[in-house]
């Protein structure tokens, strides 16, 4: 056969696939849906990266455990091609290009935190690869009109409010001192707008607006400040480095606030780190083990909670809840589109309602995820016994908050 005859039949060949709808596209191979993920598995964030990827594997895991994604009458096992940013946006973006261009990558899981997740998004909107997305928080993300983008947490404004909302009603309903320090980066500086949302909205005053150094290592000078003025609330948001450093140092320079809030408490295995240090401090987070959702995949935050302590040997932070909870988003949403499409699961993912053990989930028209509340817990312990108890909102709080936190002196 001449090599103009083989080439005329594989052309018609590969025409009556693309009619048929067999594209052997690389997403889609032997029965395996691959999404693609860029990870901080080295760098600053190589913390929470690695919760991220282990979230993300647990689920992985039990969906395909449990029968996979049902699409067009067949069962998906799912895959995911991890490759490590490094913790640097830029090596973020080029990652993304390379799961796209080169990996054929039709759907995306996101970075952790949002700096990546803004280098990244831009990326998969050109292309038009729809990205579920766990750990980036940042409101702006929300603002550019992006149709590909969709966000299972609560956005970082609101990660903290409702400290500035306790510390209010523990003044007997008067405005209060704020003092206030964060990192400058895209999330931790939404956390600070919350603040200045919720300062404004009460009455309150701001008398200490400082950033945290660039290597997380040193917030004395803040802390001198706190001891002189005596705000009535100190809140803290540099990522896990942040929170374990202001402990650290507030505990060295025994420094007595009334109420210390900060985020990425669990992430940093606050408690586990620090002991007694650690005690009465609020910490905000997106899921906690004590709240009462549930699905069929995890059952309760609980079992979760069981389930990865079995698997990695140690208690899920938020970030892997959240992470795990991408997955069963996009298990639903190919299931309902029915379809390996894009364009149809995209459509899918954004009339998501659902509950998950990490909470509600359901989009507005910008991707964010509206149904779910941010929750506050306080790290309380029991001789050498640390642990977080939720104290906010009331309605899933499983305790009492302790206010205002005992002087050093007294403990």
């Amino acid at each position: 056969m001449s090599q103009y005859k083989i080439k005329l039949i594989s052309m018609i060949a590969f025409v009556l696939m693309i009619g048929l709808g067999f594209t052997g596209s690389p997403y889609a191979a032997d029965d395996t849906i691959v999404l693609g993920a860029a990870v901080s598995l080295s760098g600053k964030y190589s913390t929470a990266g690695k919760h991220t990827k282990n979230g993300y594997e647990l689920a992985v895991k039990r969906i395909n455990s449990m029968g996979g994604v049902k699409v067009g009458g067949k069962s998906y096992q799912f895959k995911v091609t991890y490759y490590d940013d490094e913790s640097n946006s830029g090596r973020a973006a080029q990652l993304a290009e390379r799961l796209i261009k080169q990996d054929g990558v039709q759907y995306m899981l996101g970075p952790y935190s949002s700096g990546l997740t803004k280098a990244i998004a831009p990326i998969t909107e050109e292309n038009k690869i729809p990205m579920v997305e766990a750990n980036g928080a940042s409101r702006s993300l929300f603002t550019k009109g992006y149709k590909y983008l969709f966000a299972v947490l609560s956005a970082a404004n609101q990660y903290l409010e409702v400290a500035i909302d306790l510390a209010v009603e523990k003044n007997g309903g008067k405005p209060v001192k704020i003092a206030m320090a964060f990192e400058q980066d895209a999330f931790s500086q939404d956390v600070r707008l919350g603040i200045l949302d919720a300062a404004k909205r009460t009455g309150s005053k701001i008398i200490i607006d400082d950033k945290l150094p660039k290597e997380l290592n040193d917030m004395s000078a803040t802390l001198a400040k706190v001891k002189a003025v005596r705000p009535d609330v100190l809140v803290v948001s540099g990522h896990s480095k942040g929170a374990l450093t202001a402990v650290r140092q507030i505990s060295e320079m025994k420094v007595n606030v009334p109420m210390l809030a900060m985020t990425h408490c669990d992430s940093s295995s606050l408690s586990k780190q620090h002991g007694k240090k650690a005690e009465y401090a609020l910490c905000a987070a997106q899921w906690h083990k004590s709240l009462s959702y549930s699905d069929k995949f995890f059952d309760t935050a609980s079992t979760f909670d069981k389930d990865f302590n079995a698997e990695y040997g140690y208690a899920p932070p938020y970030q892997a809840a959240e992470s795990a909870a991408a997955l069963l988003v996009w298990k639903d949403a190919f299931e309902r589109a029915n379809s390996l499409d894009k364009e149809k699961v995209r459509d899918a993912l954004a009339k998501t309602d659902m509950q998950t053990f990490y909470g509600n989930i359901k989009f507005n028209q910008q991707g964010q995820n509206i149904a779910k509340p941010m929750v506050l817990f306080q790290v309380r312990c029991t001789g050498d016994s640390c642990e977080n108890k939720v104290v906010a909102p009331t309605k899933w709080a499983s305790s009492k908050l302790v206010h205002p936190v005992p002087k050093w002196s007294e403990r």
